[in-house]
């Protein structure tokens, strides 16, 4: 019975959808004929799995579905993974366990760290008495096979991984943990083709070494990359300007070390990158098809190029995203989309696209068998409805448009406030800007006549180690077009931002989610704290670096209604909005 529910799983494909909601954005599927079979309704979903499950999220836990809806495994977990030789890594607490193909949890021991299984193992961490983390291999049932033993461990693959075993000490083991060879080495990489990346010493210069030991190529580049396919990819510079090239297995050049970057697409095919801007390499390349025998193909006319797969792959100029054949040439019989992004073709034929951060799905014809609905209903006559603003190509912003109010003045100065706080503003089209810019909005909350809107952006400067985050609240009456602030709230004269600082403050103090808040670094709140109110209680956040690492993102506090109950003004426009 177990067999034939795992075949009629199989055989059923759904792809992921997403629509936004009153609720926020769901996520759900939709059959290859583009009807929504599981209807949207978590918080994120990915794509189905080879063994016939998805891993899903709600109420920030993840589990497994399967074609049906049907939990294999309730969202209780931290983290599920990729399923692997019928097993994945999962996370509880602060531990992983082994689940199989049937949602149990195998074995009895959980550890700090679990990659997937390759060749019947899997690598495991835990730490040691003293603080060090030991790295060995479980098998299928989650039983140790190879002792937590080294200070590193690689993925099997045909048979053999490659182990840190000390300082100046690496390995090739078997899967029964008897070594093959070993190499003392500052530093030895993964194997591929049968060579390894090797330095002699922790500065040095990278070369190859064949999986007995004997150096094969001496190493002189700056950086080197396992091969596969009979070539590898290196680079000649230690600096910022990069000097990418290809290599075959006797050393000789195959592309030139003199490229910003180089992507193995396979194919026998590579993504070759000059730099926009020489001066500015951090900007971004542009991209040629090179074969591998390093003949250059196209142009350097693509933004993007992704892997190969049923011998086509996608690319984009910037403008348009597209399939290419093997020769870098638009493929016939397929369309060609607006906007950046890349495109899937599926085993089915049908085709993810994924185009300026939105998902949709087509036909080898180009016929759309489904995409996002961009208008979001509240209630009659009022609705949200998404536009789209990219005036550059590294400048995108969706942002919200209120519409169906009476007050047609009303609406319109709604409208050009929401485009204002979501950065709609000038952009040079054909300038290249140093940064680039994404926006996007949700609906936190709507009841009664209280819409709700998160704004949110990223601003990401061009070689900056992350960009910088950004969140806003916009609490509006649809009836009139009012924004709430704050104060709003609260009744006449109260000292609101008193009693505010200091229930945040004792949350700080007693509340152990909040050990991330830098010592010293709470003052209390403003009187325009950012806020956004839900049906229960009132939350107060923070910007990223404001009191907390950036990691911490926006730390947010929660008060109940009914700790500030003295304080609400109940006959005021903003409670009534709600509550009325």
């Amino acid at each position: 019975m177990a067999v034939n529910r795992f075949f009629s799983v199989r055989s059923r494909v759904l792809y992921p959808i997403t629509v936004k909601t009153t609720a926020g954005t769901k996520w759900g599927y939709m059959n290859s004929n583009g009807t929504v079979a599981i209807r949207p309704q978590y918080e994120y979903a990915n794509p189905f799995q080879l063994i016939g499950y998805a891993v899903v999220q709600l109420n920030g836990k993840q589990g497994l579905i399967d074609s049906s809806g049907a939990y294999v495994a309730q969202p209780v977990y931290d983290y599920i993974g990729g399923f692997s030789e019928g097993r994945v890594p999962v996370i509880k607490g602060n531990n992983y366990r082994l689940m199989n193909e049937s949602g149990e949890l195998v074995g009895e021991q959980s550890f700090t760290y679990m990659a997937g299984m390759h060749d019947g193992r899997a690598v495991v961490s835990a730490s040691q008495e003293g603080g060090d983390s030991k790295y060995g291999y479980i098998d299928r049932q989650g039983a140790v096979a190879i002792p937590l033993q080294y200070e590193d461990a690689g993925d099997f693959s045909h048979g053999r991984a490659l182990v840190k075993v000390k300082d100046h000490e690496f390995a090739l083991i078997l899967p029964n943990g008897v070594k093959l060879a070993t190499y003392n080495y500052a530093f030895v990489g993964q194997p591929g083709d049968g060579y390894l990346p090797f330095r002699q010493t922790e500065n040095g210069k990278t070369g190859y070494i064949n999986e007995l030991g004997a150096i094969v190529i001496p190493p002189r580049y700056a950086m080197a990359l396992p091969f596969e396919a009979g070539r590898a990819i290196i680079n000649m510079s230690e600096g910022v300007d990069n000097q990418y090239g290809v290599i075959d297995r006797q050393g000789n050049t195959v592309i030139k070390p003199i490229y910003n970057d180089i992507l193995q697409l396979g194919n026998e095919r590579f993504a070759v990158g000059k730099a926009r801007n020489t001066e500015q390499p951090y900007l971004g390349s542009n991209y040629a098809l090179f074969d591998n025998a390093g003949k250059q193909l196209t142009d350097f006319i693509f933004t993007e190029i992704d892997s190969y797969k049923h011998g086509v792959a996608s690319a984009s100029d910037g403008k348009t995203t597209f399939f290419i054949d093997g020769s870098g040439k638009a493929a016939p019989d397929f369309p060609v989309f607006n906007g950046s992004g890349n495109l899937v073709l599926m085993d089915d034929g049908i085709i993810q696209v994924n185009i300026d951060q939105r998902t949709l799905y087509a036909l080898r014809n180009g016929r759309i068998v489904w995409q996002p609905p961009t208008a979001i209903p509240l209630r009659t006559p009022y609705r949200v409805k998404e536009e789209k603003y990219k005036p550059n190509r590294d400048y995108l912003v969706y942002y919200p448009v209120l519409e169906g109010m009476g007050d047609e003045a009303a609406e319109k100065r709604v409208n050009k406030k929401l485009r204002e706080l979501s950065q709609v503003k000038p952009i040079d089209p054909e300038a290249q800007l140093d940064y680039s810019y994404t926006g996007d909005f949700d609906i936190a909350w709507f009841h009664k006549n209280l819409l709700v809107l998160e704004l949110t952006g990223y601003n990401y400067p061009f070689g900056a180690a992350h960009g910088m985050p950004s969140q806003i609240y916009s609490h509006i009456n649809v009836t009139n077009g009012q924004f709430y602030e704050l104060k709003d709230l609260f009744k006449p004269g109260s000292d609101y931002v008193k009693t505010l600082s200091r229930i945040v403050g004792e949350q700080i103090k007693n509340d152990p989610q909040y050990d991330y808040v830098f010592p010293g670094s709470y003052k209390g709140i403003k009187p325009d704290q950012p806020f956004y109110v839900t049906e229960n209680a009132l939350k107060l956040y923070f910007q990223p670096y404001d009191i907390a690492p950036y990691a911490a993102g926006f730390p947010t506090f929660t008060i109940p209604y009914s700790q500030i109950e003295l304080l609400i003004n109940k006959q005021g426009d903003f409670w009534r909005s709600f509550h009325g």
